[in-house]
């Protein structure tokens, strides 16, 4: 919204000082032009801020200015912050709105502590793109328009039909009632239900999706976490292999990188973790282990240790 728009504006002239047209645009997603048009609109309705021409100029307000928000103390402020400084403000598509709102909680500060609180702030790091051996980690897109429809529905409450392409399957059209969104670790999911049955969709895998004006058929309070955790458990107990592993600490993340979940761990005397995790099935499991060699030992099902020595056993023959 415009008026949302005029704000951001000012908000990032009183903290940044002067800025170009095309500074400004950039920051607010917008075109030179329309920045232009919002200074005229700022200086009509009596907000000073003027133009100073030349190789270094750009736009500024009078000294002094301020605009009246309130309410923040600073450990609240910097908290704020640092949440918004993690790969979180891409969640659900409100990136743009969680930047307009981080400019007004510095601007809600008193003048002393803006300083200090936006320098603490970029002391911490939440969810880096990268890890320390510099591998990324890899987030799901999901388009815009389908953001935007699914977040709808979800806000007002209304029925949603999706375009939806299940692993291994053609995409299809599905109407739902959405109950709300969760992100973990750059994956979004919508919780919904369709025919009264529970449903999880991961909107990576949306191509489309589309608001309904009827209602939908959900109840008025819910609890998203104590969802989640049921029908996490439920995912992991139907059709995955659990396996018992010993594995050597120092190697005890590239193991749960590959698992889907960790059940159980337990260290043991000689410095190792005995771990219970799933895995997609047995060809997944023979996979991942087959990864780590002779850092990690399957323990069971028998199955996997069969297929494992059934494995070693080609290979070294292979190289006899």
């Amino acid at each position: 919204m415009r008026a949302d728009r005029l704000v951001s504006l000012v908000l990032l002239l009183r903290q940044r000082g002067r800025m170009t047209a095309e500074s400004l645009a950039d920051e607010l997603e917008v075109s030179t032009r329309t920045v232009l048009r919002d200074i005229e609109a700022l200086s009509a309705a009596g907000v000073p801020v003027y133009a100073e021409r030349g190789r270094h100029g750009g736009f500024a307000l009078l000294p002094g200015f301020r605009t009246e928000l309130t309410g923040l103390n600073h450990e609240e402020a910097l908290a704020l912050l640092t949440a918004g400084s993690g790969r979180g403000e891409r969640a659900f598509g409100l990136g743009p709105a969680l930047a307009s709102a981080l400019r007004k909680v510095v601007d809600a500060l008193p003048e002393r502590h803006q300083a200090s609180v936006g320098d603490a702030a970029s002391r911490f790091l939440v969810e880096p793109e990268t890890d320390l051996l510099s591998r990324r980690t890899v987030a799901e897109p999901v388009p815009e328009a389908v953001m935007h429809e699914v977040r709808r529905a979800v806000l007002a409450g209304r029925r949603l039909r999706l375009h939806y392409a299940a692993t291994g399957a053609a995409p299809e059209w599905r109407t739902v009632d959405p109950l709300g969104l969760v992100t973990v670790r750059d994956r979004a999911y919508l919780l919904a239900t369709r025919s009264g049955a529970d449903r999880t969709y991961r909107l990576s895998r949306c191509l489309a999706a589309e608001a309904l004006p009827d209602p939908a058929e959900r109840p008025a309070r819910v609890d998203l976490d104590r969802i989640w955790r049921e029908r996490s458990a439920r995912f992991l107990s139907e059709g995955h292999l659990t396996v018992q592993v010993r594995v050597g600490a120092e190697r005890r993340d590239d193991l749960l990188r590959s698992a889907v979940a960790v059940r159980a761990e337990t260290p043991e005397p000689d410095g190792r973790l005995r771990l219970e995790v799933t895995y997609q099935d047995a060809e997944h499991a023979e996979w991942a282990l087959w990864q780590l060699g002779a850092d990690a030992e399957a323990l069971a099902p028998q199955s996997l240790r069969a297929a494992l020595h059934d494995r070693a056993a080609a290979f070294a023959a292979r190289y006899r």
